[in-house]
């Protein structure tokens, strides 16, 4: 009887501790469960503030409606300002959310008549194509920063001062694909400028070796390093260039694919100088399609689909539309695969049209060359001088062509909203 006792006051003392251990398990669980919910509904209130920043659109509210809401909302507010044709004044052009921190541009509302005469806009102006070849870290041995007789190749130091030049003279670079595409975004008041750089010297992008993550590093005083260099001095510079290759690309033949790789990550651009560099004048249609085909053909196995369908003609032959071989570098076969040309650069002496201009051909574009010789002979002197008083002055907006009246005659046919404006007495 005694055992059987017992027996029944262990069974009881289990069956406690068993009901305690429940009871805490779903205590804590129940408390758990709570907290869980507890953050879940913090988070998704925290989402929900998020979600609610995220999809509000800005555009075209006013700039009162949205200090009234970032205010609101606990956001930090930066505020740009812009003339637009299309939104009114304190109407909202664009924004971006990101990190509580909204930055906003607002309309200044249409440009004013008197801002287009004091600034002198007009986009029918002329636009240099600067033509470099070499770029040598050396003492110049000719007229100003000339390393030869003829100037094709210039000093480091010459090279950075022409750069520093062109800024202060209030121009800013442009890819030469969108000078030729009529897609030039240099802000108001400014002037568009285009460099190029010919036969792919190895002076232009000189390899010294490789950083800690084994990235490219360039010689600082070659035409790659210095432009690197104004890039990150002059961020509203638009630093870029067109560089134009023959065979041996970069001459440098570790490094030629890499080279040309970074060159098209890194804003810039690369396009056909042929791959022998001939007279054109000097040879037949045959060869003539061999040089630019072949060309087109080792850039697209480098980089396909991102070149340009550009060519630097060598010497700035042929002279004239009309000789044999023109319309054989225009659009051709190479190798059973056609090719087609969409501009063609000459050695030229003077800066070119306005492609929005009914005399601007860009089969056959000049170039300025970049050289020194006392303000005579098309030099860089020579050329800003003459450009002073019938550059290229840009309206700010792409999208936009704005001209003096008196130019409304030299305007070529285009879809673009044209403005036009009495110039000032």
């Amino acid at each position: 009887m005694r055992t059987r006792t017992k027996k029944l006051r262990k069974i009881r003392v289990k069956n406690v501790l068993f009901l305690l251990l429940i009871i805490g398990f779903l205590g804590g669980s129940c408390f758990f469960i709570s907290r869980n919910l507890s953050k879940n509904k913090n988070l998704k209130e925290e989402n929900k503030v998020i979600e609610d920043k995220e999809i509000v659109d800005f555009k075209n509210m006013t700039l009162k409606e949205v200090e009234e809401y970032v205010k609101t909302k606990k956001i930090d507010l930066e505020t740009d300002y812009e003339y637009s044709e299309d939104f009114k004044e304190n109407v909202v052009i664009s924004s971006n959310l990101v990190n509580n921190k909204l930055s906003i541009i607002v309309s200044k509302g249409k440009i004013p008549t008197e801002k287009f005469q004091k600034l002198k806009v007009d986009e029918l102006g002329k636009v240099p194509i600067m033509m470099y070849h070499g770029i040598v870290d050396t003492k110049a041995e000719y007229t100003g920063g000339n390393v030869d007789k003829d100037g094709y190749t210039r000093t480091s130091e010459a090279f950075l001062k022409d750069l520093e030049f062109y800024y202060e003279k209030g121009y800013r670079m442009v890819r030469l694909s969108d000078y030729i595409a009529g897609k030039i975004e240099t802000p108001l008041g400014y002037s568009p400028i285009i460099l190029t750089f010919d036969d792919g010297n190895a002076n232009n992008f000189k390899v010294i070796g490789r950083d800690a993550n084994g990235n490219l590093e360039f010689d600082p005083k070659s035409a790659i390093g210095i432009l690197e260099t104004i890039k990150k001095k002059y961020p509203d510079f638009s630093v870029t260039a067109t560089f134009f290759l023959n065979s041996s690309l970069c001459n440098q033949k570790e490094y030629n694919e890499e080279i040309i790789k970074w060159l098209i990550k890194n804003g810039y651009d690369v396009g056909n100088h042929t791959t022998t560099h001939p007279d054109f004048t000097k040879i037949t249609p045959l060869k003539s399609e061999e040089v630019v085909g072949k060309m087109y053909e080792e850039l697209e196995k480098i980089i396909p689909g991102e070149y340009l369908k550009i060519v630097a003609l060598p010497f700035g032959s042929p002279y004239k539309k009309n000789h044999a071989n023109f319309s054989h570098i225009i659009k051709s076969e190479y190798n059973g695969k056609t090719y087609e040309t969409e501009a063609l650069l000459r050695v030229g002496w003077e800066s070119e049209y306005s492609p929005f201009d009914k005399n601007f051909d860009k089969t056959f574009l000049k170039r300025c060359r970049a050289y020194d010789n006392n303000g005579s002979d098309f030099d860089i002197e020579m050329n800003f001088k003459l450009l002073d008083e019938k550059r290229f002055i840009s309206d700010g907006d792409s999208n936009i062509i704005t001209i003096p009246e008196s130019k409304t005659a030299n305007l070529v046919a285009t879809d673009k909203k044209i403005i036009t404006y009495k110039e000032a007495e």
